[in-house]
């Protein structure tokens, strides 16, 4: 028996599998394992079903015309040849193309699509605008021969006659409707409007892909204007609901959601005014006040204000004054009737009227003492309605 190497195993292997015209072309079905996207551009995976697993690589030249990115575990139907890695002894598939099984397709791509515009962002209910209370000018991106434009201008009309209309016609189902709708998006953009309703009326899934595009997705999220969708019916939701600033469930609601209605309006004109109308009236009692102030500065420096205000110094002080003087002569005009009566009190007349006499000798000095006068001298009795002169004759 001949002794052979493993590179010639491998090698012979090799041939028996890429002579195999069975083998240069299978469908294989399995889920997607320990999937791998080198930097080469090369994928790397495993295909497994509940009892075997086999090794595949679709090269770089081939992952280009793929529609979605692979992911573990999910079920797929690969088109492609058996060979054999001679350099590690394994064989494996070389993948042509892989198509997933299941949900479709379409779904697959559009389901990673919304993954992929979630994680840059487009989704985050931050960064919605609001919508303005009542604009002047609203833009409509639709098709202009679809029920669904008069649906919104009979709304408009009903609900708010005063508001302008601008229309931006695009397709809106089609190869060329996602290209249509976000050019007329970035157009409608730069006219002026407050705000812009893109929709179109019901229709099947397949009607409604070109709002599930990338390059609507984008339109709506880099539209300064603040936008509102409109696309199907209530069940129906797409990539630019999700994007938009306010979704509405059908196109006439949106009609709804971006103007109020008359008596809302009526309501709302009423709250207004009369909310200018005490602003008015604090902005003037404000600057009456203000002028109150200002005039009291100004009459300050007045030269008849500042005389009047010394006139009034000087009354003050004077009546001061005059308040001082007068307690002070009332003081003393006391004090002065206190000394009066006392010597009202101390004068000899009022001794005199009690029946008492004062003796005053020849030289008119008061007698009082016996001593002093002896018999035969004459005195003088003052009495006190008069004087008597008499002579002493007896001492006692």
């Amino acid at each position: 028996m001949e002794i052979l190497t493993v590179s010639q195993i491998n090698r012979y292997l090799s041939s028996k599998i890429n002579g195999d015209d069975n083998l240069k072309r299978v469908l294989i079905r399995g889920e997607i394992s320990n999937f791998k996207a080198h930097s080469s551009g090369h994928y790397y995976f495993s295909l497994k079903d509940s009892d075997s697993v086999i090794r595949a690589v679709m090269f770089r030249n081939m992952t280009g015309s793929l529609r979605f990115r692979p992911q573990d575990g999910m079920k797929v139907i690969v088109d492609g040849a058996l060979s054999v890695y001679e350099a590690g002894g394994y064989y494996q598939v070389k993948a042509f193309s892989i198509q997933p099984e299941g949900m479709g397709l379409v779904a697959l791509e559009l389901e990673q699509r919304k993954e992929k515009l979630r994680k840059e962002g487009l989704f985050r209910e931050e960064i919605k605008k609001q919508l303005p209370f009542l604009p002047k000018t609203i833009g409509v991106v639709t098709s202009p021969t679809g029920a669904a434009l008069q649906d919104i201008l009979n709304i408009l009309n009903r609900r708010c006659p005063i508001v302008n209309v601008k229309l931006f016609p695009v397709l809106v189902q089609g190869e060329q409707a996602s290209d249509s709708i976000s050019q007329a998006v970035s157009f409608a953009d730069t006219q002026h409007c407050d705000v812009l309703i893109v929709g179109r009326g019901g229709g099947s899934s397949e009607d409604l892909q070109a709002f599930n595009a990338e390059n609507v997705a984008y339109a709506i999220y880099h539209c300064q204007t603040p936008v509102i969708s409109a696309v199907g019916h209530e069940i129906d939701f797409t990539i630019a609901d999700a994007v938009a600033d306010k979704r509405a469930p059908t196109p006439s609601a949106a009609a709804e959601l971006a103007v109020p209605d008359l008596s809302t309006l009526h309501g709302w004109t009423q709250q207004e005014q009369a909310h200018l109308q005490n602003a008015y009236m604090n902005f003037l009692q404000n600057q009456q006040k203000h002028l109150d102030v200002l005039q009291n500065r100004l009459a300050q420096y007045r030269p008849d204000y500042r005389l009047q205000i010394q006139q009034e110094q000087l009354q003050r002080i004077s009546e001061r004054l005059n308040h001082a003087v007068n307690a002070y002569l009332s003081r003393k005009m006391a004090d002065y009737q206190a000394k009066q009566e006392k010597l009202i009190q101390l004068d000899p007349m009022r001794i005199l009227q009690r029946g008492y006499a004062a003796v005053y000798q020849e030289d008119n000095s008061l007698l009082s003492s016996v001593k002093n006068v002896k018999d035969g001298d004459s005195v003088k009795i003052r009495l006190s309605d008069g004087t008597i002169t008499a002579k002493v004759e007896n001492i006692e």
